[in-house]
């Protein structure tokens, strides 16, 4: 098989069919679309190329060293950046929080500029007027920008790619016909919105399960309940249901697509993996005997990039000892609703100003977040440093009260019962969080 460009490489990615014994369905045959095999490593060539394309020809023949920015700290971001470089072009990551150290690292490599701003929250908010990173994509999307914009939150094309490439590849590689289920993890969702149309144009009777991670967890590439809802091509339309995985789900499911089925996933395509499993034992056991069912989910990259990741969460899969002391990873959702305690913005506003002495407000969110706008007297501890903190015990007195702050009140909550667990008689965690709070009207402050 030969290539003029590596471009040509994009797509045509292998559907493979996990074996029975590993996910032990008894009516259902469960296939993995490799989108991992893509050139560039991830699910995010097709798009990024597809997006890029109408752009990067003309801007190279201008010769005026044109620049292609993505908000992207991601696989997208990835594949932008050999592109714009394939085409004598620059490529700059907007973000406002880097979170995988390999990615950075692997995006510096590749030329990248990185481009860090302020942000209230770890997802672009299209209604947040003030956001810098909203204001940053709308300075973007203005007609005469200077920079090409591929916009994958709202392009179009981002969706068509899939609706002409990888939707009707499925279709193909199962002799014509489409599957009863189809799984996968919602990002920007338009992997999701365009396998699924293709999907169901073909047969309207297709099961669509999106997957986003636990409101307090955090998964690359998949967003939460509440960020989806801040993406333009997110239609809650599209799925049939929509469910939750935690960070420790998708590791589990990623080590058994690694150690089972050769399969050098990353933790996305392992959240695939463990939502689809978990929907379809229900599904496999009202099915009658003599009928089969196809299922496929989406493997979206590779392990390599996400190494710092699971040595974080699971250390032990790398051979070192798990860290001492109690870790909010070790909260379950039952503990939070028995002890952690909670305030509403206005009764905190009251507790802040008569509290004698006034609590100690700790904010989780990233330094970029906090710098942009927060509780006036706070203090920012973002909450991978604040878990790694509490492991020897207490970092601050028993006789000062805490509230806790993160972006919607879900992380804080966690936090509030471990810390309760942990013998402090007086840790509250903000109702709602800081976006709660700003809703509210309430007072922040800049840095």
């Amino acid at each position: 098989m030969r290539y003029d460009s590596i471009i040509e490489a994009i797509g045509n990615t292998p559907l493979v069919r996990i074996d029975p014994s590993v996910h032990g369905l008894q009516h259902i045959d469960l296939y993995a679309k490799l989108e991992m095999l893509n050139p560039f490593g991830s699910v995010k060539d097709r798009p990024a190329w597809h997006m890029a394309q109408p752009l990067l020809a003309d801007a190279a023949a201008d010769g005026e060293g044109a620049t292609v920015v993505e908000l992207s700290s991601g696989n997208t971001a990835k594949a932008l950046a050999l592109l714009a470089g394939m085409h004598g072009l620059r490529f700059r990551s907007v973000t406002n929080r880097m979170r995988v150290p390999e990615i950075k690292d692997l995006l510096l490599l590749l030329g990248a500029e990185i481009e860090e701003l302020p942000g209230r929250s770890e997802c672009l908010d299209p209604t947040d007027t003030d956001d810098p990173l909203t204001l940053f994509h709308r300075a973007l999307s203005e007609p005469g920008s200077a920079y090409l914009h591929t916009d994958q939150y709202y392009n179009p094309r981002n969706v068509e790619a899939h609706t002409t490439g990888t939707g009707p590849e499925i279709i193909q590689d199962l002799d014509g016909k489409a599957p009863d289920w189809f799984v996968a993890c919602v990002g920007t969702a338009g992997s999701s919105t365009g396998v699924a149309q293709v999907l169901r144009e073909r047969d309207p009777s297709v099961r669509v399960l999106g997957l986003v991670a636990d409101k307090s967890d955090f998964i690359p590439g998949i967003r939460t309940i509440d960020e989806v809802h801040q993406v333009g091509l997110f239609d809650p339309g599209t799925y049939d249901a929509i469910e939750s995985v935690t960070s420790q789900q998708a590791i589990d499911g990623m080590l058994t697509l690694i150690r089972r089925c050769g399969l050098l996933s990353g933790p996305t395509g392992g959240a695939a993996y463990h939502g689809a499993l978990r929907r379809l034992r229900l599904v496999d056991a009202e099915i009658s005997d003599g009928i089969r069912q196809v299922a496929v989910f989406v493997v979206c990259d590779r392990a390599e990039s996400y190494l710092s990741y699971v040595r974080a969460r699971r250390p032990d899969l790398l051979g070192a000892a798990a860290a001492p002391g109690p870790s909010v990873s070790t909260v379950g959702d039952a503990e939070v609703r028995e002890s952690a305690k909670s305030l509403g913005v206005a009764e905190a506003q009251r507790w802040i100003s008569r509290a004698e002495p006034g609590p100690l407000v700790v904010d989780l969110r990233g330094p970029h977040a906090y710098a942009a706008l927060h509780i006036e007297g706070s203090v920012n501890i973002v909450d991978e440093v604040f878990d790694e903190m509490l492991r020897p015990g207490l970092p601050f007195s028993k006789s000062r009260p805490v509230l806790l702050a993160c972006p919607v009140g879900e992380k804080s909550a966690r936090y509030a019962a471990l810390l309760t667990r942990m013998g402090h008689p007086d840790v509250r965690s903000l109702a709602g969080g800081i976006v709660g709070w700003r809703d509210a009207g309430a007072p922040l402050v800049r840095e």
